[in-house]
């Protein structure tokens, strides 16, 4: 036998550290087997995962180091409107004749705030009642699962918009309009993966020794559920970054006259045929940016499901 199959049988006969926990093999997720560090490093064994992270990060850092480097003020005047690209202006001439480059480096940054906002608080209340509701089981779980059904109802942009459009455009408010669409999808992912562990004895061990909920839920269940958490938290970002640009463009975000991708699609797209740079630039960084973090998401989900494979075959006889 080997050293690490022989350490694997020393864990589970004397239980998770700390020993609140049954003599129980591994089960799938867990800390130990498939943590967020597991998860990572696995997923970097995909090339998918790779090209999708070179891609995050080159538009990332466009996106933070671009106002820097930018030739010219977001808002000031330096050509014709739609002038065409030149030695002075790489990019043409927007609408009102601003440097198109220069508004380009300055609009990314805040897409990027408002989708990881929204993508880690979305993320965090799903998870969070989902794992609640599983673990509580009865009438709290039908009371969260069915609130949030109702929210299902509802398209993202749709809910974004109605919600925004009774408390005003505020970018605040949009973090949590697009967070709060997310969150009913998170729950019932989390309380799938979760259910699965209510019922494990070291659940009841710790259980018995008199810990509160919260513990239990934070610092039993949760470790245990990090590579589908994992996998949710790239998927929803890509759709953070979707519905973020969709508002801007429908105006509902940052207002004119402040440089954003989405704001500038909406700004050039009458004058498309004639100086197209004001439109395909941000346009392309969105895609780009949208499957990288879709690639990136994709690799995770391969890595999660490879592990709870092998922990599968290492619990068989």
């Amino acid at each position: 036998m080997t050293d690490a199959g022989a350490a694997a049988i020393e864990q589970a006969e004397l239980g998770p550290v700390g020993g609140t926990a049954a003599a129980t093999p591994p089960i799938p997720g867990v800390a130990a087997g498939g943590g967020w560090g597991l998860v990572l490093r696995s997923s970097l064994r995909f090339g998918r995962t790779r090209l999708g992270l070179v891609i995050v990060v080159v538009i990332v850092l466009v996106a933070v180091v671009g106002p820097f480097v930018a030739p010219y003020s977001p808002y000031q005047f330096v050509a014709a409107p739609y002038a065409p690209a030149s030695s002075h202006i790489v990019l043409g001439a927007d609408e009102l004749g601003r440097d198109v480059l220069s508004r380009f480096l300055h609009g990314g940054y805040v897409i990027l705030i408002l989708a990881t906002l929204a993508t880690v608080l979305g993320v965090g209340i799903g998870t969070i009642f989902g794992i609640t509701a599983a673990y509580r089981r009865g009438a709290l779980d039908e009371l969260i699962m069915r609130s949030f059904d109702v929210l299902l109802c509802f398209p993202a942009v749709v809910f974004a918009l109605l919600l925004i459009s009774v408390l005003g455009s505020k970018l605040w408010l949009i973090v949590v309009a697009v967070a709060l669409t997310h969150a009913p999808q998170v729950a019932r992912t989390m309380r799938g993966a979760a259910v699965q562990l209510t019922g494990r004895e070291f659940i009841g061990y710790t259980e018995a020794l008199g810990i509160r909920t919260w513990r239990v839920v934070f610092g039993e269940i949760l470790p245990n559920v990090t590579a589908p958490l994992t996998v949710e938290l790239g998927l929803r970002m890509t759709w953070s970054i979707g519905i973020v640009a969709s508002l801007d463009f429908l105006g509902f975000g940052r207002q004119p006259p402040a440089a954003d991708w989405g704001l500038m699609i909406n700004e050039n797209r009458a004058g498309l045929t004639i100086q197209p740079w004001g439109v395909v630039a941000p346009v392309i960084a969105i895609a780009l940016l949208t499957i990288g973090c879709s690639l990136i998401a994709d690799g995770l989900g391969r890595a999660a499901a490879g592990i709870e494979r092998e922990v599968d075959t290492s619990r068989e006889p």
